[in-house]
């Protein structure tokens, strides 16, 4: 697969970018191209949905992914984490969930006669947060501090955690019976929101002929999944991101955009200026992958509604009216100027 095509992005972008600039990191881009093959032989028809994980890794973010179920959320998470060469592990959210069961917990040791900390699954590479809105807020925000900051503390004492670092997080829709509302400060921690459709009939129809010939979903090894990206090289193209280079005029763009979402008749709370440098970090990856060296306007427009979709609140009666988010930060792109 190729990452250079707008088309293959979380968002597809409009107009035409300039020609790419080739450099030096040409090698390692192309094993995280490799990365959408190795998750195709598991998942069907979710590219989108991998280069929105992979862009949350490489700008050191957090993705949520929205889906009814069966969609294959937590088929494509698990596909990913084994392209990358990641230790990962999974919890099941559930009502009865405690915060201490993400993070972990004192224990008391009898025979040494003293308390020791003992890690939770939050202590791991990716971390597959299933099902992240069926458990309680007070669960829910113990992931805070470990999204944020990349550490837990517990009695006093503060732990790192692995690096690279990934929550992964699956939801139902919020209609859902059994779902909670995510607090505004658990969402603000997530860099994408990824929605996953219902597939199209011929995705359907190609997902039951691999049932039909012995494909198990629990057994991603059988399916030909294989690492292709180690830590090392996720770490490398991080550092390679952050070099990307953006001109005062992408930034002026960035800021009109954000400026539009909040005088918007139909939101109730537009982006703040932490969305906005959500949208520069992702859109700092997206550039990478396809190839540039510097933020075009194309690479913002690619990014903008997976990572402002859930910054935005619309009031009551648009929600009423069935006006979506996508839909109005669609209009912002297609009112603001574009810098040249």
């Amino acid at each position: 697969m190729t990452m250079t095509n707008h088309h293959d992005s979380p968002q597809n972008a409009t107009g035409t970018a300039p020609e790419a600039t080739t450099d030096t990191h040409d090698d390692l881009r192309q094993r995280f191209a490799q990365v959408r093959a190795e998750v195709a032989k598991a998942v069907v028809g979710q590219d989108a949905a991998v280069t929105g994980l992979v862009v949350a890794l490489l700008a050191r973010g957090h993705a949520l992914l929205e889906g009814v179920p069966g969609v294959a959320k937590t088929l494509l998470v698990r596909s990913l984490s084994t392209s990358l060469s990641l230790d990962t592990k999974r919890v099941q959210f559930t009502p009865d969930l405690m915060p201490g069961d993400v993070t972990g917990s004192l224990v008391y040791d009898t025979k040494a006669g003293e308390f020791e900390f003992r890690e939770g699954p939050v202590f791991t590479n990716i971390m597959l947060a299933d099902e992240i809105n069926r458990t309680p807020p007070k669960t829910q925000s113990s992931l805070l501090e470990a999204m944020e900051e990349r550490q837990v503390s517990a009695d006093g004492v503060t732990r790192k955690l692995p690096d690279p670092f990934l929550v992964a997080a699956t939801m139902n829709p919020i209609e859902y019976e059994g779902t909670y509302t995510l607090p505004e400060a658990q969402l603000d921690r997530f860099l994408v929101k990824l929605v996953l459709e219902v597939p199209e009939r011929e995705t359907e129809v190609e997902v039951l002929r691999r049932h039909a010939h012995g494909f198990d979903p629990r057994d991603l090894a059988s399916a030909g999944v294989t690492p292709v990206v180690s830590a090392t090289d996720i770490r490398a193209a991080q550092d390679a991101v952050a070099s990307v280079g953006v001109t005062d005029a992408v930034l002026t763009y960035l800021v009109d955009l954000a400026r539009a979402t909040r005088q918007s008749p139909s939101v109730r709370i537009g982006v703040s200026p932490r969305g906005t440098t959500a949208l520069l970090a992702a859109t700092k990856a997206w550039t990478w992958l396809t190839g540039y060296t510097s933020i075009t306007p194309d690479h913002v427009q690619a990014m903008l509604i997976p990572v402002w979709r859930h910054r935005v609140q619309l009031r009551p009666e648009a929600e009423l009216e069935g006006v979506s988010v996508d839909a109005i930060l669609t209009s912002v792109m297609q009112q603001v100027q574009v810098p040249f």
